[in-house]
């Protein structure tokens, strides 16, 4: 039986100072939604090490959620829904409700709506005083962080125009346009940032 279980570097690399900012976020029985939930790695990770919490991964592509569930099911974690196929761009949402949303390096590789359908459908599902917690490399004052970030993003609008790392000018503003407060920003690893805008 071939084994749908996909692996990403960049779940190795990231996901340990992810977890420590979402550690400072829930509440022990929180409901974790993760959109654009790729291989995942990171879901099996965070709730292995927030057992008391509960994970609902979700992707638009069947790919990823039938690796999503294979590594659920090889975990034998007890707190991994199954994967739900939602496309952040798509809209209504499922009906859902969390106490926070995690999306991780999804919206440098994916078109801007995404990123506000992302904002309106975590404001949707999120209580007043939820969290989303958006990763990934921005521009700060329309400038790259590093150059290595602006060879990515070149890298990126070769692929697909509508791709880019984004201004996190340009998603504080739209975030706050969907009802969040202004992003508390942590400095990550490899140039990334960790953005928390609460509802």
């Amino acid at each position: 039986m071939q084994d749908a279980r996909l692996t990403s570097a960049s779940v190795e690399r990231n996901r340990e100072p992810i977890l420590g900012v979402l550690r400072g976020l829930l509440h022990s029985h929180a409901t974790v939604l993760e959109i654009a939930s790729g291989s995942g790695g990171h879901a099996v990770h965070f709730a292995a090490a927030l057992p008391l919490a509960v994970f609902q991964p979700s992707d638009p592509d069947a790919a990823a959620r039938a690796s999503i569930d294979a590594w659920t099911a090889h975990s034998g974690l007890p707190n991994i829904r199954p994967a739900l196929a939602l496309d952040a761009m798509a809209g209504p949402w499922p009906d859902l409700q969390a106490d926070a949303v995690v999306c991780i390096n999804m919206i440098h590789i994916a078109p801007w709506a995404a990123a506000l359908g992302l904002l309106r459908g975590a404001a949707r599902v999120l209580a007043p005083g939820g969290a989303l917690l958006l990763y990934g490399p921005y521009r700060r004052a329309g400038q790259h962080t590093a150059d290595s970030n602006a060879a990515f993003d070149a890298s990126l609008r070769a692929r697909n125009p509508a791709w880019g790392i984004r201004d996190l000018e340009a998603v504080a503003s739209a975030a706050s346009a969907a009802g969040f407060g202004p992003p508390e920003i942590h400095a990550m690893p490899a140039n990334n940032l960790s953005l928390v805008l609460r509802r």
